[in-house]
């Protein structure tokens, strides 16, 4: 049986510091900032994490709503194709910049990618 992704990755450890980087980006970043603006960013945070180690293969303790409930209300704000593409740039970015390999970049974007329709309501 192949590895997880998860576990090619680093692991919690891994993840975790992922997440720290990415989120910091997504807050810097004046197209996609505002998404954020009423957010608990603990809690987002905590939720991200959880639903990344899942995702890439790692323990499932996510528990919150599925991607297409959990963005509607952004969708409703105007969260589109152009938001979700600055997303998945940082999510790039933090990977290289954490010397992720790019063969796993690219695994990690590929499932980030496979939400997309469901992120953007469609």
């Amino acid at each position: 049986m192949a590895e997880s992704l998860f576990n090619r990755l680093g692991g919690e450890a891994a993840v975790n510091a992922a997440v720290d980087v990415f989120y910091r980006k997504v807050l810097n970043d004046h197209r996609i900032n505002r998404f954020f603006t009423n957010s608990d960013m603990d809690k987002q945070i905590a939720k991200q994490r959880a639903f990344l180690t899942m995702a890439f293969g790692g323990p499932n303790s996510y528990t919150g709503k599925d991607m297409r409930t959990a963005h509607a209300k952004l969708v409703d704000i105007g969260l589109n194709e152009d938001h979700f593409n600055a997303v998945m740039e940082h999510l790039g970015a933090t990977l290289t910049e954490l010397k992720v390999p790019a063969d796993l970049i690219a695994e990690a974007a590929a499932i980030a990618e496979s939400t997309r329709n469901d992120v953007l309501g469609r």
